[in-house]
């Protein structure tokens, strides 16, 4: 027997679902709508801020006295040409001006005597003998990226794929730079760089290194959930160019979306000297 009571009801959730496709398909027509003037005027700069941002605009200010600089795998491996990754990663370093950007920034933090960090990249051979590894961790592994001959000696290091870029070794060996233990896959959770950062009393960190969407980013999550303030300079760092993808516009997507504050070098450096009178 019918009830009508029940066709009632399926109608009005038939209704229901109705008005709320409808009222999707609008709203999705609308933004896209919306999103197509800054689409079409980053498409021959994809890295080029967009022309009307959504999210808030930065307020991070600069307090020297609790600041620190922390550049991630400042080495040979990803930032020299006869670096391992060169092929598929010197592109994007030359496009960024990444290698003077970076020194940029040792220059400023020292001239001004601020609290830097290095936070390093290393594979000690116990490390070949993983018995799993994602796919990027299989191919550092293979090519010999990062590579030291044992986590107790320098043995080998000298000019090495792992070794410092010649031309920072002034600033990384001054005694008074710190030289974290070593992160093994991407983040800081791994080492000691967030304890040593809250030792020397920094609660914010002027994010700077290689590569952008792996150690850097990674990073920048890392002390973002450790209740650091972070500015990320976006062109002291690179990323490969793979068929799988742009790793310096997937980093620069997230930077914008999480971090406190994203800097051209010019800027961070404004803002340390800005900081500084």
């Amino acid at each position: 027997m019918c009830n009508c009571n029940d066709h009632g009801d399926g109608d009005k959730r038939i209704s229901r679902r109705a008005a709320l496709t409808t009222g999707l398909a609008g709203t999705a027509a609308a933004a896209a709508a919306t999103l197509a003037g800054p689409a079409q005027a980053q498409e021959q700069n994809p890295y080029a801020d967009p022309s009307e941002p959504a999210l808030p605009p930065s307020n991070m200010k600069l307090d020297l006295s609790r600041a620190a600089l922390v550049v991630t795998d400042p080495q040979v491996d990803f930032l020299h040409p006869e670096g391992v990754t060169w092929g598929v990663i010197g592109a994007s370093v030359q496009e960024h001006n990444t290698v003077e950007n970076i020194e940029t920034l040792f220059k400023a933090a020292k001239a001004h005597d601020i609290t830097t960090a290095v936070s390093p990249h290393y594979y000690y051979p116990t490390d070949h003998g993983w018995k799993f590894e994602g796919a990027l961790e299989k191919l550092m592994h293979k090519i010999g990226m990062f590579d030291r001959s044992g986590p107790l000696n320098l043995d080998g290091f000298e000019g090495s794929g792992a070794d410092w870029m010649p031309q920072y070794k002034q600033y990384i060996e001054d005694g008074k730079t710190i030289v974290t233990s070593p992160h093994k896959v991407y983040g800081n959770d791994t080492n000691d760089l967030s304890l040593q950062l809250r030792k020397q009393g920094v609660d914010q960190v002027i994010l700077a290194g290689m590569s952008a969407n792996l150690c850097t980013e990674s990073h920048m999550r890392e002390l973002l959930e450790d209740g650091f303030e972070v500015a990320v300079v976006r062109d002291a760092t690179a990323a490969a160019m793979l068929p799988e993808g742009d790793g310096y516009l997937a980093a620069l997507i997230n930077f914008r979306y999480m971090a406190n504050a994203v800097w051209s070098t010019e800027e961070a450096v404004a803002q340390i000297t800005s900081a500084a009178t």
